[in-house]
């Protein structure tokens, strides 16, 4: 479950800082209390992980010049103000300056508890789009977050690498929910463009006339054209299929002019095309061999082995956290089942039915089997036309397994040993085979 947020109760009134500090206790806020401005300074910081409620009439520096200094730190932080009751004209500055909102005294509690859920959120969403920005630009990230030791997984992130590093332009193609704008965010992380900008636009979510504004001008104002934006940096064109000829025309003459290396990079995105057709079939020649020189292909889940029973181990294993219940414990039937879906939603698909099976482990009914079945029939087939071995669903059940066990106990070898009935020796040896290491568990 999600953690509670701070709140930090500034005023110089014990009594008043009591109170608060109660009543949104009892509202279920995490609260730490400061007799005066510059002590809360001392313990806010730029990444405060919460809220902060101070009075705007305190000895030394006052409500407004607290909110100052907070707003240079950090402009997302939200402030919520206490005002006496002829204070309102500067509660109206404040609000000007940075002020989330303010309460007027003598005021309701429950207005109290209700500004402070809303900042709340408010602080948990602008965290959370930091936290995302600092991951899309750290290529050690985004590669640990290409889960898999299948050889096609192993070649992507060696591909990734290599031409990371190359700065050309760049083609991705695959079928949808394979992970092609993770692998874009990766591709620009890792090259010399890392601390630039990454531009990224979908093609198909706009008329011609909009998309030609919106990547070449004349945009609206005050707006900055989006070769503009990302010049010197990462230009991503989502579901570049979907480009008319015009705009086909548009783009290769900027890529022309550019010149070598290309001042902009650019990434194009493939989401789809007809099965008959091949992405050279949906561009112009000229345009398809300038982007696609460079070209990197997502594997579908279903070639990806006992990847799948990672994948869904892990994702099952973040749910569960998030909705504070226990994973499911795949079954050999289900972990069969598992490899021979035909996912035609690749982890995309596997995500959601991660999530739907938590939520049914949590009460106590239906089976992964039943999901599947549900998603097979609203698009195609149960099975794969692809067989597999029997030693390969062997191996990567018996992988999960210990991989599951040993998270369970945080890589305590014994417990391992006791609860899979097996020796020490026979327990590395299939830990040396299937490459897991004790270490990833402590």
């Amino acid at each position: 479950m999600a953690r509670a947020m701070k709140v930090a109760i500034v005023d110089d009134e014990a009594d008043m800082r009591q109170s608060i500090s109660q009543w949104l206790a009892l509202s279920g806020f995490d609260t730490e209390t400061y007799a005066s401005a510059e002590e809360a300074l001392a313990g806010i910081g730029a990444e405060f992980p919460g809220v902060v409620v101070s009075d705007i009439k305190m000895p030394g520096m006052d409500g407004m010049a607290f909110l100052k200094r907070l707003m240079s730190m950090d402009s997302g932080l939200p402030v919520i103000l206490i005002t006496g009751h002829g204070d309102v004209p500067m509660a109206v500055e404040a609000m000007r300056v940075g002020a989330f909102d303010f309460l007027e005294k003598p005021f309701n509690p429950d207005r109290m508890t209700e500004l402070a859920k809303r900042a709340t959120q408010s602080r948990r969403q602008t965290l959370d789009n930091r936290a995302l920005r600092r991951e899309l630009s750290d290529g050690t990230v985004l590669m640990r977050k290409l889960i898999g030791t299948s050889p096609v997984m192993e070649r992507l992130r060696e591909d990734i690498l290599d031409l990371g590093q190359a700065d050309s332009h760049v083609l991705i193609d695959g079928e949808t929910g394979t992970g092609k704008t993770l692998v874009a965010h990766a591709l620009h992380a890792v090259g010399p463009r890392a601390g630039r900008k990454f531009v990224t636009i979908s093609c198909a979510a706009w008329s011609e006339d909009q998309l030609v504004a919106k990547l070449f001008g004349p945009s609206e104002e005050g707006t900055v054209p989006l070769v503009e934006e990302a010049r010197g940096g990462t230009l991503c064109l989502e579901d570049i299929q979907a480009l008319s000829h015009p705009v086909q025309s548009r783009l290769l003459t900027l890529i022309n002019e550019a010149g070598t290396p290309p001042e902009t990079r650019i990434i194009a995105i493939c989401n789809e095309h007809a099965p008959d057709k091949t992405l050279e079939d949906v561009l112009r020649p000229d345009l398809f061999y300038r982007l696609g020189a460079m070209t990197i292909v997502l594997p579908p889940l279903r070639q990806r082995g006992e990847d799948i029973l990672t994948l869904f181990t892990r994702m099952s294993e973040q749910f569960s956290e998030e909705y504070g219940c226990d994973a499911p414990q795949v079954t050999a039937q289900e972990a069969a089942q598992l490899l021979q879906a035909p996912w035609p939603g690749n982890v995309r698909q596997l995500v959601n039915i991660a999530e739907r099976a938590v939520l049914q482990n949590r009460r106590g009914s239906g089976s992964i089997a039943s999901l599947l079945m549900a998603d097979n029939e609203a698009s195609g087939p149960a099975l794969t036309t692809e067989g597999k071995p029997l030693k390969d669903y062997v191996d990567a059940f018996e992988r999960m397994l210990i991989d599951n066990t040993m998270r369970r106990h945080k890589g305590s070898i014994v417990a391992v040993m006791e609860e899979l009935c097996l020796p020490r020796r026979t327990l590395n040896e299939k830990m040396a085979k299937y490459g897991l290491s004790r270490g990833e568990y402590v």
